[in-house]
């Protein structure tokens, strides 16, 4: 695992410590035990995790500003654990509805001692914003009207930013948006041995 984590950063150009491979690899590993019991994911394979989970989130890093961040829908804690680990002196609220995932988080937090995540079970719409996020991360959570809609009062006005991870790039709900919301940019993202497209949607409100 350690060998092909090191061969997948290679290929993605991304640079960490030993500590933080250890975290991410020690994530994989609490997740693949525990999704026997919790179902968390349908990925089943540790190997096919740090594709299709690991990779898949921290190849969004660069795309971020800002130091505090809420992943809405964050299920097993994707992206928003990975990201916390590459991004230590960033803060990541994870946000989700289902108790079982939010007790999953927190044995993640204790056991890889991360301080810099805060697991929450709520509703995103029923969530306060204080003081506001200067980023609002989603993955495979809803449609980008749905996001804005259910998440419009997290970000900061004016510099806070919507950024939600994509497949392929989503035409039909950019050409939808709502009136007060502006497109920054669409970012292709390079996951290496990853089939199918990946895009990093970013908006802010106007």
């Amino acid at each position: 695992m350690q060998k092909q984590l090191d061969t997948l950063l290679a290929k993605a150009g991304i640079s960490l410590t030993d500590q933080q491979k250890q975290q991410l690899l020690g994530y994989v590993g609490l997740l693949d035990k525990w999704n026997k019991a919790y179902n968390l994911t349908s990925v089943r394979d540790p190997k096919e995790m740090l594709v299709r989970h690991i990779l898949d989130s921290i190849v969004v890093d660069p795309f971020l500003k800002g130091d505090r961040f809420i992943d809405v829908g964050t299920g097993p804690g994707l992206p928003g654990i990975p990201l916390a680990i590459v991004r230590p002196d960033s803060h990541f609220t994870l946000l989700d509805s289902l108790g079982k995932r939010v007790r999953f988080l927190r044995q993640v937090q204790h056991e890889l001692k991360l301080t810099n995540i805060e697991p929450v079970q709520s509703r995103v719409e029923e969530f306060p914003a204080e003081p506001p996020f200067d980023g609002v991360i989603s993955r495979a959570f809803a449609s980008l009207q749905d996001m804005i809609s259910w998440c419009h009062h997290l970000p900061k006005a004016e510099t806070g930013r919507f950024y939600a991870l994509k497949g392929v790039r989503p035409d039909d709900e950019l050409a939808q948006l709502p009136s007060g919301i502006e497109l920054v940019s669409v970012e292709r993202l390079h996951v290496p041995t990853l089939d199918g497209e990946r895009h990093l949607v970013i908006l802010k409100a106007n």
